[in-house]
Order: structure tokens, then C-alpha cells, then sequence
């Protein structure tokens, strides 16, 4: 998380309003390109679960998979907003003035 920082402090050079809009950016395109990693390994691996369990099971072994998906997909969401929110807090910068 700090590596979000460092990064928008060589882009933004000094400019406080540039910096907290790249941690902001940097923040959200990191968390979106772990959510779509993620979220594809868990699409694969359910869809690998409910082959396997079919062919081990010899009947209908996928009928409740779309529920299981919201779940894991719901679950993913929330750790990844958690992981953003975490990331621009301890990265943005306030100034005072007074």
C-alpha cells in the first residue's frame, strides 16, 4: 500500500491535489485488475468444482452454482472495496491551512 504513495508522489511532484487524484486512480485500477484476476479464478475453479462433482457424482451436480458465485463474487467485493478504502486512507494527504 505504501508503494501507492511513493508512486503518486513521482507523478504528481509536489501538487497535493495531483497527488491525492493518482493515489485515488492508482488505488481503484490496482483493486480492479485484482477483482478481475479473482474473480476469474473463482469462475474457474466452480466451473472446474461443478465438472468434477458432475462426472464423480453422475447426476445433476450444478444446480445451485449461479448462488454460490453471488456469494463468492459478494465476498470478493467486499475485500477488495475494504483493501481501496485502506489504501487511499493511509495514502492521502491532508493539508492544513489556517
Amino acid at each position: 500500500m505504501k508503494r501507492i504513495g511513493i508512486a503518486a508522489s513521482k507523478i504528481s511532484k509536489g501538487n497535493t491535489v495531483v497527488y491525492n487524484l493518482c493515489v485515488v486512480l492508482i488505488a481503484c485500477s490496482f483493486s480492479l485488475f485484482i477483482f478481475i484476476v479473482a474473480g476469474a479464478t473463482i469462475a474457474l475453479a466452480l466451473t472446474l468444482i461443478g465438472y468434477i462433482g458432475t462426472e464423480v457424482m453422475g447426476r445433476d451436480f450444478q444446480r445451485n452454482w449461479r448462488f454460490v458465485m453471488a456469494v463468492c463474487m459478494a465476498a470478493l467485493t467486499v475485500v477488495v472495496v475494504l483493501f481501496n478504502v485502506f489504501a487511499v486512507l493511509i495514502n492521502i494527504r491532508w493539508t492544513r491551512k489556517f
